[in-house]
């Protein structure tokens, strides 16, 4: 059981999520508008958050960014969208988002991704550092480095380096990357792990001689010093 709070504006859906939540022994606060959800997140602390993204007077975007800069990353977020494109999901998970469910969806879906996500925060990875040759990360505080220069990543980034840097030397799939780093079983036609890929080496590797990230042709990514 969980104390989750559901920020969506369309009543019948919220009604939908909200029954379906508490059948299943969640304690579920709902908000129809994002000033409102940013008000009981200020009053109350919840053990993930369901946001939808496009609401009146916070879009669910613009609440997430709130959310992680004051509060940190203890609590998952799973985004609602209606759209579900490669950006749109990118942009939700740019904002702090640990996972994202495209409208119309059904509800065992929901309850499996807010399983994994509720699995994951409540087990913690190790508190030691992790490195490979000049990287260093830092799962606790939440912090990279590379040659002493801070890195500055996402929810999403954050948890796709540290599933490279803990499988090192091991060729990675994307179908492997999506289970892990995404919670999913299947191939979501979208090249999500490959732009994420992207944004990884130009944060990690871009301004230096000495590659991390390389591209096995034909299979997926590998992390190696």
């Amino acid at each position: 059981m969980a104390k989750i709070l559901l920020v969506e504006d369309e009543v019948n859906i919220a009604s939908f999520i909200e029954r379906g939540l508490k059948e299943f022994g969640h304690d579920v606060h709902v908000a129809y508008d994002g000033a409102t959800g940013w008000e009981l997140i200020q009053k109350e602390s919840f053990q993930l958050l369901i946001l939808d993204i496009i609401m009146p007077k916070i879009n669910g975007l613009q609440l997430c960014r709130q959310y992680r800069q004051l509060y940190g990353y203890q609590s998952p977020v799973v985004m609602l969208t209606a759209l579900g494109t490669t950006d749109d999901i990118v942009s939700g998970l740019d904002a702090g988002a640990d996972d994202y469910l495209v409208k119309p969806f059904s509800f065992q879906e929901l309850e499996a991704r807010i399983k994994a996500l509720l699995r994951r925060s409540g087990n913690e990875m190790p508190t030691h550092a992790l490195c490979c040759g000049s990287l260093s990360l830092d799962p606790t505080g939440h912090r990279a480095f590379r040659d002493n220069t801070a890195i500055d990543l996402t929810v999403k980034e954050f948890r796709l380096l540290e599933y490279f840097m803990q499988n090192q030397g091991v060729v990675l799939s994307r179908l492997n990357l999506l289970k892990h780093v995404w919670d999913k079983d299947f191939d979501t036609n979208t090249n999500v792990v490959d732009v994420y890929v992207n944004y990884l080496r130009a944060k990690i590797d871009k301004d230096f001689d000495h590659k991390l990230i390389h591209t096995v042709v034909g299979v997926g990514y590998m992390m190696e010093a």
